[in-house]
């Protein structure tokens, strides 16, 4: 089973994409996590696409998700919300419109999320919500909400209850994936 899990941080070293690659090195037997990123995708513009067609970038990640088996949006959350990066990413996903269906209807999905704060980024997965219904995906119900996480995920990596947290949840969404 394939999981492309997707960072909504473009900080190389964001607690997001620290998450992200800690579910790829905790992913069960048999599950193996993809970790990729929002570099080079530009800010939708409808002129661009016009003039230049969907950047590379966006195909790649499209492609990438649309051979997996399961997508993880890893999301921090800035002011009460999932970041700009991010919805442009899935903004850009659905263009040209015929791309959306194929890209995320019917896709197992599932919200993650990692914060120094204590609400673990309940508000950016909540918001990012509706755009996930309009896409049609099929919502994981579990979701890792990761407070604190600077208190878990040092310079020296997770420690052993932040990596059984990711490693018992993303066994939940594999299974859910099976269903």
């Amino acid at each position: 089973m394939k999981i492309v899990a997707v960072s909504g941080s473009l900080r190389t070293e964001s607690f997001n994409t620290r998450v992200a690659k800690l579910m790829a090195e905790q992913a069960p037997d048999g599950v193996e996590v993809q970790v990729l990123t929002l570099h080079g995708i530009p800010l939708y513009d409808g002129d661009l696409e016009e003039n230049e067609g969907i950047p590379g970038a966006v195909e790649s990640l499209r492609t990438a998700i649309k051979a997996a088996d399961g997508l993880v949006l890893v999301t921090p959350e800035y002011n009460a919300g999932m970041p700009g990066v991010l919805k442009n990413a899935l903004d850009w996903l659905t263009r040209p419109g015929e791309e959306m269906k194929p890209t995320f209807g019917g896709r197992k999905t599932a919200l993650a999320g990692a914060t120094p704060g204590a609400w673990g980024t309940a508000l950016a997965q909540s918001g990012a919500l509706i755009n996930l219904r309009q896409l049609g995906v099929h919502l994981y119900p579990g979701y890792l909400r990761l407070s604190k996480v600077h208190e878990s995920l040092g310079d020296d990596g997770a420690d052993d209850k932040l990596k059984q947290q990711v490693r018992k949840w993303l066994a939940g969404f594999a299974d859910y994936i099976r269903e």
